[in-house]
């Protein structure tokens, strides 16, 4: 924790700031795992708080290391395009699968939800 010390004080800042909001967004996605009834609902605030959340921490540690070492460290791009690249990836997997299978077994979400629309226009 020596390193810590020797930060100046704007990149510590910077760099908490960055932490911080990291963090408040990932557990903001957490939440929302957890406050969403069903599965279409669950997987999507997750996909966007854990990716913003973890490129606000990646930017933090950037940050961090770099005026630590007084270099550039960029590892970091490396992980956050990777991030980018795979979360939506697997979230358009995953949401394809349970449309499948929710098909499968005769439950179509996209019929009910558009016939809850229609009645929900036709009455008012």
């Amino acid at each position: 924790m020596m390193a810590a010390a020797n930060l100046p004080p704007w990149a510590a800042l910077l760099a908490a700031l960055f932490l911080f909001v990291g963090a408040l967004l990932s557990l903001i996605g957490s939440v929302g795992l957890l406050r969403f009834k069903t599965f279409y609902e669950r997987v999507h605030a997750p996909t966007l708080g854990t990716t913003l959340g973890a490129g606000c921490i990646l930017i933090a540690s950037m940050i961090y290391f770099s005026v630590n070492e007084t270099r550039w460290v960029i590892h970091e791009l490396l992980i956050t395009v990777f991030l980018t690249v795979t979360t939506p990836v697997s979230l358009m997997l995953l949401v394809r699968a349970a449309d499948y299978r929710d098909h499968l077994e005769g439950q179509d979400v996209r019929q009910d939800a558009a016939g809850e629309k229609d009645a929900s226009s036709s009455a008012g």
